[in-house]
This record gives structure tokens, sequence and C-alpha cells, in this order.
């Protein structure tokens, strides 16, 4: 496998852990194309963008504090 077939991999990897994160992995395909489409025509720097961006980046902190806490009653 090539470089850039791995590196490929790991971005779709990573972007379907991101629908599993949101809670759409039982969602239907067309369902998230046309939500995706719709982010897709968000102005970036626009309000509404710099909104999603927020609440995604919130979700990132609470799912990174979740681990660590997972983690830390592991021990």
């Amino acid at each position: 496998m090539t470089a850039e077939r791995k590196r490929e991999a790991r971005e779709k990897i990573l972007l379907g852990a991101i629908v599993v994160k949101a809670g759409l992995s039982n969602a239907d395909r067309a369902f998230l194309l046309g939500g995706l489409l719709e982010l897709a025509r968000t102005v970036p720097g626009s309000s509404e963008h710099q909104r999603l961006r927020d609440i995604g980046k919130e979700a990132f902190k609470a799912s990174f504090l979740d681990a660590v806490q997972e983690k830390a009653e592991w021990h």
C-alpha cells in the first residue's frame, strides 16, 4: 500500500469516527450526504459556520475528557 493510499484510508477512518461520535452510525446514507452537502454550503467565517464549529469543538473536548475519565477509572 502506498503512502498516499494509507493517508486516504486513515482520513476515511477518522471521518467515519466523527459520524459515530455524532451518534449517526445508523443514519440513512442519503440523509448523511444531504446534511454534509448543506454544511458544504455554509460560508467559512460566517456566524453559522462559527456556531457549528464551536459545537464541534465542545463535543471533541467532552469526548476527550470522557476518555481521560474512563481511563482513570480503570486504574
